[in-house]
């Protein structure tokens, strides 16, 4: 339990040792900092509910606050607004419970399993702008849920049971009719794949543009989907092959954003369960047929506007989108028995997330108790406004943009770096802190503007600030280390800059609660902000390593070492990593 908790829980003990029931109180950061760091509000409820005057049960609660020594200036302010101030000797304590572990300072949550499907890459094609936020946000997501105490599992749920797998196949055997797997009599042999991951990025750009112009073409592809989905053995061998190599290049850019999945699966893993799905709707008379579909009425009594049902089976007989992802929640419920599962993608798939998950409710595919969550995101535009474009106007690449952003980092990297290899790799981990930082910015279903330049800046809110940030404390640390000093013993604290750093610091359990809650990253990066912000100017005020207070600079290499290793802590749960050096 967080340190801000346990006080929280103290007053909240003294207040019902009063007399008056109340099942929590919550400090609040002070809105008039004159009057204290923290205040509290709960004396105008409690006077509501008890039928007395606010300042009078405010008086009670002081007088008994004050006689805590971990804390000072305890006073009232207005009708009954408590305010107080943290004494010295409470944040030195806070300080050393930091300095045992960091994660002291971090409330766990109950205990649960959780599936995050994010990332949503389509296989044979390639990863565009479009993919960067379910990647980021997912990644970030799972990483803060695992700090948080939680079991979590995340799927990549790739994308290849759709209309493209047609069009690959049909391309394929234009352009390599002697494959083993277009034969008759092909029983799943082995055999080699004739392209590269190259040629796979031209083969699907192509494949889709001739079946847009030839009608009969669009045919053909709309068949063989059909027999990939129903299971022939040369299409889904050739298919499956195709998906491999796919990975191959997919998996590269998501160890570029430092994004990692437990599972590998996409919509065709979900087939095998779509037939016993289909019979256990079929059994509860959950299914009828419209106009040759296989559908299920989804409709509640609280619905205020139209809910279409959700269509199953198409009336040409293949399954689609809601299909794979009902039979993939059916699946998992099987094998893994989650207690939530959610999902990350971007706004406009909402209507059909919600049909997907009124159809498991009411089916009893998941239990009222398992809780399914959509993870909505806006998108991130160019400095036009609009969705991010390649200079001819098309759709930018996830590894364009990705070297975008690295132009302009490596522009600002130290030109004491002179090492090639070095400076690649460096420059790429800022640009990706860039792009990353700027994203995370933003209340995640807020639309926001990318401008490379902005962001790769060493100064104000951006990744590489906190990046070069975090590198002078470790360097700091390590300077102090050559001096000799390894154990950091705390003593006293000096003004209001390392003061400011602590109260912040008591905040970060909110901040992450919150975050968990909302599924929102922009208050932990905003934390992150203003922390390093309230270090830097803490850094600037005070010459640490030459004081002559021995008490006073070892206090502050430990202040240095906690914020050091919170900034480290964030910034992973951002899923940006640090270099050495900058």
């Amino acid at each position: 339990m967080s340190i801000i908790k346990n006080v929280e829980n103290d007053i909240t003990k003294t207040i019902q040792n009063l007399g008056y029931e109340i099942p929590r109180i919550i400090l609040q950061p002070s809105r008039c900092r004159e009057l204290g760091e923290f205040q509290i509000n709960d004396a105008f409820t409690l006077a509501k509910e008890n039928h007395c005057n606010p300042r009078e049960i405010a008086e009670k609660i002081v007088t008994e606050l004050e006689k805590d020594n971990r804390f000072v200036n305890v006073n009232i302010a207005g009708a009954g607004f408590i305010n107080l101030s943290f004494s010295e000797s409470f944040y030195l304590d806070f300080l050393k419970e930091l300095q045992k572990d960091i994660k002291n300072n971090i409330d766990m949550e109950p205990k649960k399993k959780i599936i995050i499907d994010y990332g949503g890459a389509n296989v044979a094609k390639i990863l565009h702008v479009g993919h960067l936020r379910s990647a980021n946000i997912g990644e970030a997501l799972k990483r803060l849920a695992r700090l948080l105490g939680a079991e979590v599992l995340g799927d990549v749920h790739l994308g290849d049971s759709g209309l493209q797998s047609g069009m690959v196949v049909s391309e394929m055997q234009r352009r390599y009719p002697e494959l083993d797997c277009f034969k008759e009599t092909y029983q799943g042999e082995e055999f080699s794949l004739p392209i590269t991951s190259e040629d796979l990025s031209v083969i699907y750009p192509e494949a889709s543009k001739k079946a847009k112009e030839d009608e009969e073409r669009m045919k053909e592809c709309q068949e063989i989907t059909f027999q990939i989905q129903k299971g022939h053995v040369g299409y889904n061998a050739l298919w499956n092959k195709i998906k491999d190599l796919s990975i191959i290049e997919i998996k590269k850019i998501y160890n570029d954003l430092n994004a990692s999945f437990e599972l590998w699966e996409g919509e065709l893993d979900s087939f095998a369960y779509i037939e016993d799905m289909l019979a256990y709707l079929n059994e509860k008379k959950l299914l009828e047929i419209s106009e040759g579909a296989t559908i299920m009425d989804i409709k509640e009594e609280t619905d205020k506007k139209e809910m279409p049902p959700i269509i199953l089976v198409n009336s040409k007989g293949s399954y689609i989108y809601e299909t794979t992802d009902l039979a993939t929640i059916y699946g998992r419920m099987k094998r893994f028995s989650p207690d939530e599962m959610w999902y990350v993608a971007d706004s406009r798939q909402e209507l059909h997330f919600e049909q997907v998950f009124r159809a498991s409710r009411k089916s009893g595919i998941t239990s009222r108790d398992t809780k399914l969550e959509y993870i909505g995101f806006g998108t991130m535009n160019g400095p036009d406004g609009k969705p991010f474009k390649t200079r001819d106007g098309g759709v930018m690449t996830l590894r364009d943009l990705i070297n975008l952003v690295n132009e302009e980092t490596r522009k600002r990297l130290n030109p004491l770096i002179t090492d090639e290899e070095e400076q690649k790799e460096i420059s790429k981990m800022i640009a990706i802190s860039a792009l990353k930082y700027a994203d995370f910015l933003p209340y995640r279903t807020t639309d926001y503007i990318f401008e490379p330049s902005k962001f790769a800046d060493l100064e104000g809110k951006t990744g590489p600030y906190h990046l070069y940030s975090t590198i002078r404390m470790k360097s700091l640390l390590k300077k102090a280390e050559n001096l000799g000093y390894k154990d950091y013993s705390i003593h006293k604290l000096k003004n209001e800059a390392d003061k400011s750093i602590m109260e912040l610091l008591l905040t970060l359990p909110k901040v992450l609660k919150k975050s968990y809650d909302v599924k929102s990253l922009n208050d932990i990066a905003e934390f992150l902000y203003k922390l390093t912000s309230a270090y830097n100017k803490f850094y600037s005020e005070n010459h640490i390593l030459t004081s002559k207070d021995e008490d006073l600079k070892t206090t502050w290499l430990a202040l240095t070492e906690v914020v050091y290793k919170t900034n480290l802590l964030l910034l992973d749960v951002l899923g940006i990593r640090v270099p050495e050096k900058m």
